[in-house]
């Protein structure tokens, strides 16, 4: 399952490291509030070296767009739930103009208007 959610960037926590069967492995939590009319706080995290150092070019206050994955795992009787960023970028900045969709009826040239001395009566 995959989800898209525009938030705010609130905290990075420290980053935390090991070595497992598999070799080593990093990881850091941040913390994010969504962006809408009742917002929430949601503690997530990046696996890998690569994306520790993708986080680090965010600060707190930072407008983000980002992916994610959810998924729970039982432990001794016990359920956990990962929030697992897979992708993150700046978001577009509020109030920055957009430009107007293009409107398929609006697309004659100017050059097309002008009286070519054809057969049309107008």
């Amino acid at each position: 399952m995959a989800l898209e959610l525009k938030c705010k960037l609130l905290d990075k926590l420290a980053v935390q490291s090991g070595t497992s069967a598999r070799g080593p492995w990093s990881k850091q939590d941040f913390i994010v509030e969504t962006v809408e009319q009742y917002p929430r706080k949601i503690c997530m995290n990046v696996w890998g070296q690569d994306k520790v150092n993708e986080l680090q070019a965010f600060n707190p206050g930072d407008m983000l767009q980002i992916s994610i994955n959810i998924e729970s795992r039982e432990y001794n009787g016990r359920w956990y739930t990962d929030v697992r960023a897979w992708r993150i970028q700046k978001d577009a900045v509020e109030g920055a103009p957009v430009p107007p969709p293009a409107d398929p009826f609006m697309s004659v040239s100017s050059s097309d208007m002008e009286d070519d001395g054809g057969d049309l009566p107008f």
